[in-house]
């Protein structure tokens, strides 16, 4: 029989949203495509076969807020995505126009993982955010135009000065371009700055608000009433996204279970991974479903939220979040656990889990790039002779 494909990933539960498919199937890989989704597909006709048995199969996660240019807190896309089968990796307001160029260079053309931007709506990028003169909405949006395939949307965020000027001038570079913006904004009173104005007056149908579970930025949950704010319902449903943006001070248990307890969860699941979170809050994306497992979400729910929610949300459906015939080889396979498991928030504080999954292998343009438990390894001993090279 003719080996028709390069990988075959045999026997898993394969979850792919964005074509229904909810069941044991096999995923055959040809080249850096998809070729086929199927169940029983012999291994005869693969080159290499790696058994999934027990294991869930998903399209590569999709992490739309990480930060890997810039400030001393950057990560290397390749150190931190992909060992969490994190395929895309969407940099949070890294570079600006004027520092774009640089950051390609040395960041996007260099990472094995597909590295997306938010582009600052500071020229010179998030190291200079209350720059207001830095603010060029043309500028910001003749670079995006310039790097369609790179730059999905713009950042705005950590703006100490008063008022809207730096949300105003994000939002008219996204109209001038035609993408989203993605917005990290405080309400603390000094700021004159509050929740309604900038979800209902300000950003547009498919603009995002990060660190949504942190109520220094949107207030979800009334102190009052402890019931979500109508404005958050009223901005939901027309159409302004909302994202998690974990990081280092973005997730906090008991905003987060109000708010999931009343039917209200991200619609993008995200990390804000950098060199403050990654260790001290567990906010890598396989840790950020187990969380909102924990909190009542489904899996498959998360993993909508992590592959199909967050392409469309950056305007890459269906070229991304999807296992479909054709499309790119991104895959993460992910193991579920039962047990007793301490999962932080971004305040140090702690949820007994009962349950969560990890990434045990991740595809990524057709090559497997990660592989923690062996998977893919023959047994030493059966594995042939140590003098040929492979």
């Amino acid at each position: 029989m003719a080996q028709t494909y390069d990988l075959l990933l045999k026997g898993g539960h394969v979850i792919d949203p964005a074509n229904e498919i909810d069941g044991i199937r096999d995923v055959a890989v040809t080249g850096n495509t998809i070729a086929a989704v199927a169940p029983d597909i012999p291994s005869a006709q693969a080159r290499k076969t790696v058994d999934m048995s027990g294991l869930f199969v998903v399209p590569g996660l999709i992490d739309l807020h990480g930060h890997t240019f810039g400030p001393d807190v950057s990560l290397f896309p390749d150190d931190t995505a992909l060992v969490t089968g994190t395929t895309t990796l969407v940099d949070c307001g890294g570079p600006g126009w004027k520092t774009f160029d640089e950051y390609k260079e040395k960041i996007v053309d260099r990472a094995k993982t597909r590295v997306l931007t938010f582009i600052n709506i500071v020229g010179g990028g998030m190291h200079d955010e209350d720059n207001v003169a830095d603010m060029e909405p043309d500028k910001t949006a003749a670079k995006i135009m310039q790097y369609p395939d790179l730059i999905v949307g713009i950042k705005n965020a950590h703006f100490g000065g008063m008022g809207w000027v730096s949300v105003r001038r994000a939002v008219e570079a996204g109209r001038l371009s035609g993408t989203p913006v993605i917005l990290d904004n405080h309400i603390l009173t000094k700021y004159d700055r509050d929740t309604r104005t900038k979800l209902l007056d300000i950003l547009r149908p498919g603009d995002m608000h990060t660190h949504f579970y942190n109520d220094r930025q949107v207030e979800v949950i009334s102190r009052f009433s402890g019931k979500v704010q109508p404005y958050m319902l009223q901005a939901r449903k027309r159409g302004v996204l909302f994202d998690m943006g974990h990081g280092a001070g973005s997730f906090l248990w008991p905003v987060a279970s109000r708010a999931m307890a009343q039917g209200f969860p991200p619609d993008t699941i995200s990390t804000d991974l950098h060199g403050q979170s990654i260790f001290t809050t567990q906010s890598d994306m396989p840790n950020c479903i187990s969380k909102l497992m924990n909190l009542g979400m489904g899996l498959q729910d998360a993993i909508t939220r992590s592959t199909v929610s967050p392409a469309k949300a950056i305007q890459r459906f269906p070229e991304l979040g999807t296992l479909g015939r054709g499309k790119a080889a991104d895959i993460a396979v992910l193991k579920y656990e039962e047990g007793v498991f301490p999962l932080k928030d971004a305040w140090q504080k702690k949820l007994m889990a009962t349950k969560r999954v990890r990434c045990v292998l991740t595809v990524r343009n057709g090559e497997i790039v990660f592989d923690e438990d062996g998977l893919a390894f023959p047994l030493w001993t059966e594995a042939g002779d140590y003098d040929k090279i492979p």
